[in-house]
């Protein structure tokens, strides 16, 4: 019996929209007939148009593109020639009109295990949080934030080592495994969406620079997974004896001191040790600004009076 092949409108921007597209055209179970991305950018200091990710892509594989520039100019799309609305980190609104055009409506990838981190930072949200859990859902949407039932959700373990860049990468590929999984069930009509529980819904607010800089008056633990969370973007900074530093690494440790918080430790020259509010930061990883990020080590040995440069 010849499997149905769904007919697919493909909405995206990023990289991670790019990869889990490039997964189902490869897999070439269902056809991907529309991709629909937001519009060219300026970008970089000569402000030159850049293609998102996904457009470069579809143009490769010779795809129908269309960039809606708002939600209004989405509903104009003729959605309901397809099965299906695939989304992915898109960035435009999907307004009701457009939920219910295609036959089957719109589902969403979400990189987090919902009703926990609705929004729009799930990633970095979980790793500042701590969390030892979190995954992909496949969600039937609707007109809330992430409110719509569930259809398949794929759970992945956090380490405590994990940074937003590595918990990124690492829900990427579980995507681009399990969305085959998704739509073969889809297409079979063996999904059941599952109301959402209110119970545990917590909301991941976007990322914004302003928040990245380190408050010694937080406990070490939080200033460490903050680091790790915002590790590659926005980067965490702070002012640390009169130099401005971005801190890309660093560890907890205990400390039984009395020196006030904000105090920098010399730790034989191989970190930069900071007292917050409970325990001590241990900073290994800096960029100063226009260099590269460097080890502490490298850095300090190239700045003996560092620590005497305190006020």
């Amino acid at each position: 019996m010849t499997k149905q092949r769904l007919r697919i409108a493909f909405a995206g921007t990023p990289e991670i929209a790019r990869d889990i597209l490039a997964s189902i055209i490869d897999k070439d179970e269902h056809d991907v007939a529309l991709v629909l991305t937001q519009p060219d950018r300026p970008a970089g200091r000569g402000r030159k148009l850049k293609f998102p990710a996904v457009k470069n892509y579809a143009l490769k594989r010779d795809l129908p593109i269309r960039q809606p520039k708002d939600k209004h100019a989405l509903e104009l799309i003729p959605l309901s020639e397809y099965d299906l609305l695939l989304i992915i980190a898109f960035g435009i609104v999907v307004t009701d009109s457009v939920l219910q055009s295609p036959r089957l409506g719109c589902i969403n990838i979400h990189t987090s295990l919902l009703p926990r981190w609705r929004g729009a930072a799930p990633i970095q949200r979980a790793v500042e949080a701590g969390d030892k859990e979190t995954g992909i859902s496949f969600m039937q949407m609707d007109t809330g934030l992430d409110t719509g039932p569930i259809l398949m959700q794929v759970p992945c373990s956090v380490s405590p080592s994990e940074t937003g860049g590595s918990l990124h990468n690492k829900l990427r590929r579980l995507a681009c495994d399990s969305v085959h999984d998704l739509l073969n069930n889809v297409a079979g009509g063996k999904l059941d969406a599952t109301p959402q529980q209110e119970n545990g819904r917590t909301y991941a607010k976007k990322i914004t620079k302003v928040e990245a800089r380190l408050d010694w008056n937080r406990n070490a633990k939080e200033l460490e997974r903050q680091i790790r969370a915002f590790n590659p973007f926005p980067v965490c900074f702070a002012t640390i004896n009169s130099q401005d530093m971005r801190i890309w690494e660093a560890t907890e440790k205990r400390y039984y001191g009395k020196e006030a918080i904000g105090t920098t430790i010399n730790h034989e020259h191989k970190a930069i040790d900071v007292v917050t509010a409970n325990g001590l930061l241990s900073i290994t990883r800096i960029q100063l600004s226009g260099k590269r990020p460097v080890a502490v080590a490298d850095f300090l040995r190239g700045q003996q009076d560092f620590f005497q440069s305190e006020d």
